[in-house]
């Protein structure tokens, strides 16, 4: 397929993908515990609703389905990234430590320091991106060689064992603390959206609006990146610079997204790879693309667990785990 084909390829795929949310999102306002009938959804959107109407779509529903759609999206980008700087078709933010060390952290956080309420929200993806970027660190030392470079296989398999230290780790920390914050921590583990409120939306945005733009502006390396080290260094990269920069911005996505969401994993892992089936290996194609499915796929996930059991659903990160669980071993067989 030519170049000009496949651009018009991805702006359908895109389009489409748009619509997907969007139905997914009109699916999502209008269902629920208190159910909001679809033919009031214009209405109250409009400012015509009843004060019932209001409450349930203003300070419920829509805030739910923006943190979950830009936590997706975060995710997706975060997975991207990975698989391409570390040429691991595996790679995923929660397959290989970043969520747990990030998680840690704000466990630690959240149990040992004082928390003022008006700046918690807004410091919770500070530490989160701390956390995870002294995994990252970790997991990237232990994996690397002086002789051979990132070794990809390295990688997933050191990263699955930090993650699994790490679960231990938070066992450890929640074992003595209150009740009530282990009940938080507990469904933070559960992948539930906890952060589901109109100022956790505003302290998520600007990591997403910042960091699309920035990646898509490094495509170029991450193609050069994707394609070896040798590659990259003898067509001018400066390859641990690079690396280094991206990886930060993997963290900083995957990051400020489970500081909200919770220990959501494969949406990193399945996003990305439905885009490159869809257009392409090419970075500055399939990243877009990738994104947005990874905001519909994780608004699907919370849409469909929170209307499977009342009151209080299922929560979204078991029920992306219970699709992306084989879809991970199918990748590890074919890879």
């Amino acid at each position: 397929m030519n170049q000009f084909a496949l651009i018009r390829k991805q702006r359908l795929i895109l389009l489409v993908s748009v619509g997907l949310i969007a139905a997914t999102a009109v699916a999502g306002m209008g269902l629920g515990y208190s159910s909001l009938s679809f033919d009031r959804l214009l209405p109250v959107l409009f400012g015509h609703g009843t004060f019932k109407e209001d409450f349930v779509m203003f300070s419920v529903r829509l805030p739910r389905i923006v943190i979950t759609l830009l936590s997706g999206m975060a995710l997706a980008l975060a997975g991207s990234i990975l698989q391409s700087v570390t040429r691991n078709d595996l790679a995923d933010p929660g397959l290989i430590g970043i969520n747990s060390g990030a998680g840690v952290a704000i466990a630690v956080f959240f149990l040992y320091f004082p928390i003022d309420a008006g700046t918690f929200v807004y410091v919770l993806p500070l530490v989160a991106f701390l956390g995870a970027l002294a995994t990252a660190v970790l997991v990237y030392v232990f994996s690397y060689s002086r002789t051979k470079g990132l070794d990809p296989i390295r990688l997933v398999l050191v990263g699955v064992g930090f993650s699994l230290a790490l679960s231990g780790v938070m066992i450890v920390i929640i074992s003595s603390a209150e009740r009530s914050k282990v009940d938080f921590i507990a469904k933070w583990i559960a992948g539930n959206i906890w952060g589901a409120d109109w100022p956790f939306v505003w302290a998520l945005l600007p990591w997403v609006i910042l960091l699309i733009p920035f990646t898509l502006y490094k495509s170029r390396s991450l193609n050069l990146l994707s394609m070896g080290e040798e590659s990259a260094i003898g067509l001018g990269l400066k390859l641990e610079r690079e690396r280094l920069v991206l990886i930060l911005a993997a963290v900083a996505a995957s990051a400020s997204a489970v500081s909200v969401t919770g220990g959501i994993a494969f949406i990193g892992l399945m996003a990305p790879h439905m885009a490159k089936a869809l257009v392409g290996p090419r970075n500055q194609l399939f990243i877009p693309v990738a994104v947005l499915l990874g905001g519909w796929l994780l608004l699907l996930a919370d849409t469909i667990g929170r209307n499977l059991v009342d009151p209080d659903g299922i929560a979204a990160g078991i029920m992306v785990a219970l699709i992306g669980g084989p879809y991970f071993v199918y990748l590890l067989l074919k890879k």
